[in-house]
């Protein structure tokens, strides 16, 4: 199962770097994240340069995508060009977002009639689109997700980890990775964040 992380230009760290970081923790279990990216190379708010590791055209025959946030996301879909390279079929994929992200799955018309979340500052552009935004850190219906500020990223791996291999593979991740002396409340808060925002699936 492919992961498509869609990293824009202006991209924040945090977004993608850790959800990537997470599901990739899973290759044996067949999961594989990729950072795809609109251009060979892009650079981060910060300055950092990365090179991508798929074209956006990815999206059309990857099994998640990921859309991340950044400080040019509002550039992106104002823009169009880069989202007419974005293929998204929530029949098939799961499809989730992060902070920013939102505006990308409003404008290609994948959030009517559901709540999502976001950050602060995007929040009332997401709003402007006529998105309900809510005050929590994660929601999903179905086989789409948003997340709302940066560490919410950890939540939306955990989804996307829990979706195609299970709860139990979940936990192992997020109990590897959380700090010393706090690895079960981090992974019951993560669990927890992921099981209040979607019912079981039957």
């Amino acid at each position: 199962m492919q992961v498509a992380v869609v990293t824009f230009d202006g991209f924040n760290e945090l977004d993608s770097f850790i959800a990537s970081a997470l599901i990739n923790r899973c290759r044996a279990g067949g999961l594989e994240a990729f950072l795809t990216t609109p251009t060979p190379r892009v650079t981060s708010m910060n300055g950092v340069e990365v090179a991508g590791q798929r074209p956006l055209e990815f999206t059309a025959e990857a099994d998640v995508v990921l859309v991340g946030s950044g400080v040019r996301t509002r550039d992106v879909v104002a823009d169009g060009r880069a989202l007419a390279a974005v293929t998204l079929d929530p029949a098939r994929q799961l499809i989730g977002s992060q902070c920013s992200g939102a505006l990308v799955l409003a404008h290609l018309g994948l959030l009517r009639g559901m709540p999502a979340c976001t950050d602060v500052t995007s929040r009332p552009f997401v709003e402007a689109l006529g998105v309900t935004v809510l005050d929590a850190p994660f929601h999903a219906e179905g086989n789409i997700a948003t997340a709302g500020g940066c560490l919410a990223s950890q939540y939306l791996a955990t989804w996307v980890i829990c979706r195609t291999l299970g709860e139990d593979a979940a936990r192992e991740v997020v109990d590897y990775v959380a700090p010393v002396g706090e690895k079960r409340q981090s992974v019951e808060r993560a669990l927890r964040a992921v099981r209040s925002a979607e019912p079981a699936r039957p």
